[in-house]
């Protein structure tokens, strides 16, 4: 259905009808290679963090700005209103393309309308994205084989597919950031400590963690199962619905994903209040894991994806590293985790080789990994397994008639449940 041809649009050369006639959103053949080419160059030239908005930023005008054109918020709106060809176009939206192409260099070509058409396309999109509609844009049209218009259900591609898929699914993503995406294109890497229950995340916020997230190996031990064996779905989703009561943003360790369909796994992550997940491709099969990748983003556009490679983690196909994070790159994640990498060598190798925040495991000083610019600092499960230790090593202090190190008071656990109890 995707691959059908979009409607034709007559050409033009005025005003809305114009810049229809000239985009590629609504172009098939040689002129969509030769303009598909020109929106992608445009993209090409953006650095996708200088799209994370301020507070009160309107995010055309944050595109506008990057892409180097001064033009008016309002003008845009008023295209994207009648930009579709079943729209009828207003008098205000055709006054709105003079002035901005006038903004584009004055010269009515093809980049210009590239440029205007890009844009427009995110107006709308985008605010949808940024409101967390799922997808964001719930239907395209396209022409029949009896030469109808039908319209294609978007539900589980919001950046569609094929040909006429979006370019600028990164670009989406950025401008619609969610403070726990903003987290990771911050001065200092984000230091994620990973909990295993409520009591333990709820400590950390109150530390001063400005996010969390939870331990695959945490989850599963706690309730005897083993790690990494696709047995804790039922145990992670209840507690993400614990800890989306606390007041930061929550990433969840989904493992390989459970052996389920990502796009309805995403979906109900996103439905619990979720902010982002990690998934990990366990060294196996790049192309499939990439689908993995892919079909997380689907379910839920504004969840923020941390694709792990766990080439150095298991010692396996090292030198295809970079090869999967391009890979997992191109299928939509929003970071990349690489536990296990650890060198100077071998991280800036992966930073420099992508465009991506990385994430790696705190197997070294934050302040050395700020430094070759690492984004992200995970705990994974240490904190759990130091916890094991200090409860054993207080039972044995207990038996062994010894002193037992300092603990939380029991006060002070309820205090803590009761800060953070439902309302």
């Amino acid at each position: 259905m995707m691959n059908l041809p979009v409607p034709s649009v007559p050409e033009s050369d005025h005003g809305v009808a114009w810049l229809r006639a000239n985009v590629v959103r609504f172009s098939e053949g040689a002129a969509h290679t030769r303009r598909r080419a020109l929106v992608e160059r445009e993209l090409a030239g953006i650095d996708v963090a200088s799209l994370l908005r301020h507070e009160g930023e309107h995010h055309v005008a944050v595109l506008a700005r990057a892409m180097g054109l001064g033009v008016s918020v309002a003008d845009v709106q008023a295209v994207a209103a009648c930009y579709q060809p079943h729209l009828a176009v207003t008098p205000e939206a055709d006054a709105a393309i003079a002035r901005l192409v006038a903004a584009c260099g004055g010269v009515q070509d093809e980049l210009t309308a590239a440029r205007i058409g890009l844009l427009v396309q995110a107006c709308d999109a985008t605010a949808f994205l940024i409101e967390g509609r799922t997808p964001p844009v719930p239907l395209t049209r396209r022409i029949g084989a009896d030469g109808a218009v039908v319209e294609v259900d978007l539900t589980g591609r919001p950046f569609g597919e094929g040909r006429h898929a979006c370019p600028g699914r990164a670009h989406a993503s950025a401008l619609a950031a969610s403070p726990f995406y903003r987290l990771h294109h911050g001065d200092r890497p984000l230091v994620l400590p990973n909990a295993w229950d409520f009591a333990s995340a709820a400590a950390l916020v109150e530390a001063g963690f400005p996010a969390i997230g939870t331990t695959s190996l945490g989850v599963a031990a706690t309730h005897g199962v083993p790690d990494a064996a696709g047995a804790t779905l039922d145990e992670t989703l209840s507690l993400a619905r614990t800890l989306v009561r606390l007041p930061v943003p929550i990433t969840v360790d989904v493992e390989s994903g459970f052996g389920v369909d990502p796009r309805e796994l995403a979906a109900r992550l996103w439905e619990i209040g979720v902010a982002g997940v990690n998934v990990e491709d366990a060294a196996g099969d790049a192309e499939a894991h990439a689908r993995v990748v892919r079909g997380f983003k689907d379910g839920a556009p504004g969840l923020f994806v941390n694709a792990r490679i766990d080439t150095h983690w298991l010692g396996i196909d090292r030198d295809g590293t970079l090869e999967r994070a391009v890979r997992y790159t191109d299928a939509g994640a929003d970071g990349l985790f690489v536990p296990g990498l650890v060198t100077d060598e071998d991280i800036t190798a992966v930073i420099e080789g992508t465009t991506l925040p990385l994430n790696v495991l705190a197997q070294r000083p934050v302040n050395e990994l700020a430094r070759l610019g690492v984004k992200r600092v995970s705990t994974g499960s240490l904190l759990y397994r130091a916890a094991l230790e200090t409860a054993v090593t207080a039972a044995l202090a207990v038996r062994e008639s010894g002193p037992v190190g300092p603990a939380v008071g029991y006060e002070q656990v309820v205090a803590l449940i009761d800060r953070h109890a439902v309302p």
